[in-house]
């Protein structure tokens, strides 16, 4: 049994315990005891055990989110209405009281920074997913601002009860067309005389700002 069937089965068994004891501690031990992993295999897999099945379960969802969203034909869409329908199918994937409680956890102090960088990766596999290039500060700035817009109607949703979350998808909606209203303002800000003297002046060094790469040379990778 591989060790990615062995993560899925700890995972899957925890689902059932999350509501009641969130992810924590509890909820890992009767995980473990469900799928009876041994225990040593299951610390190595998940070292810090709630946090990490946490991470684990969005993780998922995120893979769900870009294999549907690579089975659509979104060539026709307005490119608004593709990022709403990627946060709209990545929250339709999941269930409220985990997210509740993933929310929560993320919260505290010591796990602010696993929600933050987990939120991030949310909004730059959705960018990818859409077939965004761009290797400069807009690299940066796209993901930041969805983040923000993710971020929101994720709370917004948590609380939302109306038919079908249709109120979640209109304050989604609303989100995006500010974001995309900021966008046109930079587009037209770079057009007139005082934002190119800015471009050519100050804000020149933003030009040596580019995205991430992940290294092609570490250890165990083969090329061929």
């Amino acid at each position: 049994m591989t060790e990615t069937t062995q993560k899925d089965r700890i995972l899957d068994a925890a689902l059932a315990h999350v509501p009641f004891d969130g992810w924590s501690e509890t909820t890992f031990r009767a995980a473990i005891a469900d799928c009876g992993v041994p225990d040593a295999l299951a610390r190595a897999l998940y070292p810090r055990g709630g946090v990490d099945l946490a991470l684990a379960y969005h993780a998922r969802g995120d893979a769900e989110m870009v294999a549907r969203l690579a089975a659509m034909d979104l060539s026709s869409m307005r490119f608004r209405d593709r990022i709403a329908l990627a946060v709209r199918t990545r929250l339709e994937l999941a269930d409220k009281e985990l997210v509740r409680r993933g929310t929560t956890l993320f919260a505290l102090p010591q796990h602010a920074a696993d929600g933050a960088r987990a939120l991030w990766g949310t909004t730059d596999k959705i960018w990818t997913a859409l077939g965004d290039t761009s290797t400069d500060l807009n690299w940066y700035t796209k993901r930041g601002t969805l983040t923000a817009v993710y971020g929101a109607t994720v709370l917004y949703w948590l609380g939302d009860g109306s038919l079908d979350h249709q109120a979640s998808w209109d304050f989604l909606y609303r989100r995006i067309d500010q974001v995309m209203q900021f966008e046109k303002f930079k587009a037209g800000l770079a057009e007139n005389p005082l934002g190119k003297a800015l471009k050519n002046g100050p804000f020149k060094i933003l030009e040596r700002v580019r995205a991430p790469k992940v290294p092609d040379d570490l250890p165990g990778r083969h090329l061929f």
